[in-house]
């Protein structure tokens, strides 16, 4: 019996394929778009019994190759380009291809958009099969390089601060000042813990958020960023305050383009989440990213 991973070779995706290699799972199907070739990089250190094209794995599907052949699936697969235009394909990506695969006959765990969670709150009650569904928050962590833009800000921070030894933030907007607005970072450890250990609680079936639960600011990211480099080349920890006298946090003016667009706060509401029955915590900033920056810094040229 496989378990299928969508998106298996993108952020969210391949750190799953990784865990379950961990726990001695290796029969795992991975699907996937390899136009951006280089993505299927997050999988060389990764144990898989196949792979198969997203358009491919559809169409087998239907055709009932894989019949009695799949465990679970965990469907990670789809667009999240926040700044897509093509609202054609991100239907396609995002509502569409996740609606064919709630009609088959198979578990489906992994995050959706709204769209596609009201379909599968109207379901639901008809379905005998597990589907757990996950609202992604501000995911980050190793293996997002292939994003480009749209990884994390730590991701880009630690970019910014190994070439240039400064990073630069939004300045205020919606009420709050540089830096100052807030989201709710998770870590992509702690979405991967989510996801198996719903994958080994199959009573459980509903839509719940993923996030910490918890909002930070993007001056506390940018520190806690900082502050790892520095450590890993053996340099003092500094006070926010320290960084940005120091000209290592600094501001740009904000964008016109997201005027009207950007979400200035966000944090999860994890109560449904602590209900179900998952209760380990969540890794917060100044633990989480430190540990991700470790990660880049492993898996850089040349190691740390």
């Amino acid at each position: 019996m496989y378990t299928v991973i969508t998106g298996a070779a993108g952020f969210i995706g391949s750190n799953l394929v990784k865990a379950l290699n961990a726990r001695g799972e290796t029969r795992i199907l991975a699907v996937d778009d390899l136009t951006q070739g280089e993505k299927f990089r997050n999988l060389a250190d990764c144990e898989i019994a196949d792979y198969v094209d997203k358009d491919e794995f559809l169409t087998r599907l239907a055709d009932g190759d894989f019949d009695d052949d799949i465990a679970a699936v965990l469907h990670q697969g789809a667009c999240s380009d926040t700044m897509a235009t093509d609202g054609r394909a991100m239907l396609a990506d995002n509502y569409r291809y996740s609606v064919r695969l709630l009609e088959a006959p198979l578990n489906v765990y992994g995050y959706s958009k709204f769209l596609f969670d009201q379909h599968v709150r109207r379901m639901l009650p008809e379905r005998t099969a597990q589907v757990a569904g996950f609202r992604y928050f501000n995911v980050y962590g190793a293996r997002e390089g292939h994003k480009g833009r749209m990884a994390s800000v730590v991701w880009h921070f630690f970019a910014q601060y190994r070439a240039l030894g400064k990073v630069q933030l939004f300045e205020g907007s919606g009420g709050y000042g540089a830096g100052e607005q807030r989201r709710d970072f998770v870590s992509v450890e702690d979405v991967v813990k989510i996801n198996l250990d719903f994958l080994d609680h199959p009573e459980r079936s509903g839509i719940w958020n993923l996030g910490t639960g918890k909002a930070a600011t993007f001056n506390a990211v940018a520190a806690a960023t900082i502050n790892a480099c520095r450590a890993a080349d053996g340099q003092p920890v500094l006070q926010f305050a320290e960084l940005h006298r120091a000209g290592a946090i600094g501001y740009v003016g904000f964008p016109p383009e997201l005027a009207g667009k950007y979400q200035s706060f966000t944090e999860a509401d994890l109560s449904r989440l602590r209900a179900a029955g998952y209760t380990a915590p969540m890794l917060a900033v100044e633990e989480g990213v430190p540990r991700c920056v470790r990660a880049l810094l492993a898996s850089a040229p040349g190691g740390a």
